[in-house]
């Protein structure tokens, strides 16, 4: 079964670090999906950029396009991971392997995913 992966952090404190920071965490995070991908368990993997560029178009008797996210909390999603896991369970432990490198103090939200067009 397909998960996806979603990372959540303060966009706060990923926007302070500096270039070298940002590529040090990502080669991190490289190394483990080399694990998965040597498997055959990886899928897509996207980084979102900045919620202040994205967009938000609220449905409705009209639609409205608005500037930003659609809700305001402390921790954006950042970005997901798309892994082919045969439990809940051993999902669960490739976002602790995510974890284990990662140095921000957000949080790895794993859903089932309904795959519905490849």
């Amino acid at each position: 079964m397909m998960y996806a992966i979603l990372c959540y952090d303060h966009e706060s404190d990923i926007a302070t670090w500096t270039k070298e920071e940002d590529d040090a965490q990502i080669a991190k995070l490289i190394a483990v999906q080399e694990g998965w991908k040597a498997r055959g368990k990886l899928g897509p993997v996207g980084r979102l950029m900045p919620t202040n560029a994205a967009k938000t178009l609220r449905k409705g008797a009209s639609t409205m396009v608005v500037d930003g996210p659609f809700a305001e909390t402390k921790e954006a999603l950042l970005g997901f991971y798309v892994v082919d896991c045969e439990t809940m369970e051993e999902a669960v432990e490739r976002a602790k392997e995510l974890a284990a490198v990662s140095v921000g103090r957000g949080a790895y939200e794993i859903r089932p995913l309904m795959l519905l067009r490849a």
